[in-house]
């Protein structure tokens, strides 16, 4: 019974928080028009109620650890579910992402982040991807923020192991920035698929960033390390073992 409630609950919220984008997008969109950095507000905005609705509908809280970075870096950051995008971008003051080519098409939610600059990528041609945004950082096409990547490509499940990918590495040595690598455990909370939302404490942690000068190899190798040792802890913090998990989720 308590399960059922919860599933209940869990779509009542799932609901609003795409109602909320219905409401919002259209109210900040002409503002937007004229200064694309109110777009920065909405999204800001968005991601707050969101985080406020999860707390209160589902009693999933949420909470930021560690320094949030301010300048133009990249953020590596693992991905396990939608709520770890909400709260790096709650939390840092200009976020761009690299997505998936095909959100640049969907509604509200597309228009959105090409005005704050987010770059999207064809799965096929990620390499062609990392040059063009490399030539845009170079020429100062790209607007200037925190550009945020997942190095594995997709949602992982919590406790799921998959390989680390060479984009983060190669914008890493490329652009010269800073990486701060980014763990968490919302996977424990809200899982990839599917509409349960589970009560807790989800936490995204920034790390101590990693300077630029090291090789693809050894960048990847203490950015793999501290990600996933880190989002272990944070999982096994919320009374979840990653190394007992059912990945399947």
């Amino acid at each position: 019974m308590r399960d059922a409630i919860q599933w209940v609950r869990s779509l009542i919220f799932i609901v609003l928080m795409y109602a909320a984008m219905a409401v919002m997008g259209p109210i900040y969109f002409i503002p937007t028009l004229f200064n694309k950095d109110v777009a920065y507000t909405a999204v800001d905005h968005y991601t707050r109620l969101v985080r406020w609705l999860a707390r209160w509908v589902v009693g999933l809280r949420s909470e930021i650890r560690g320094t949030v970075p301010t300048d133009e870096v990249l953020i590596c950051s693992k991905h396990q579910s939608f709520f770890d995008i909400i709260l790096i971008v709650s939390a840092v003051p200009r976020p761009k992402f690299i997505m998936k080519k095909q959100l640049k098409w969907a509604p509200i939610l597309g228009y959105y982040a090409k005005a704050i600059g987010c770059v999207p990528v064809d799965r096929g041609k990620r390499g062609a991807a990392v040059k063009q945004m490399l030539s845009d950082v170079a020429t100062g096409r790209s607007r200037p923020g925190q550009l945020i990547i997942f190095p594995q490509g997709t949602r992982v499940a919590a406790g799921a192991k998959m390989p680390y990918k060479v984009g983060a590495a190669a914008l890493y040595t490329g652009s010269g920035q800073t990486a701060v690598p980014a763990a968490t455990n919302v996977g424990v909370f809200w899982p990839r698929h599917g509409i349960m939302r589970k009560p807790g404490l989800a936490v995204v942690e920034f790390l101590d960033p990693i300077a630029p000068g090291l090789d693809v190899s050894t960048f990847t190798s203490r950015l793999e390390q501290m990600v996933e040792e880190n989002s272990n802890r944070l999982m096994r913090e919320a009374g979840f073992d990653p190394d007992q998990a059912d990945t399947s989720t």
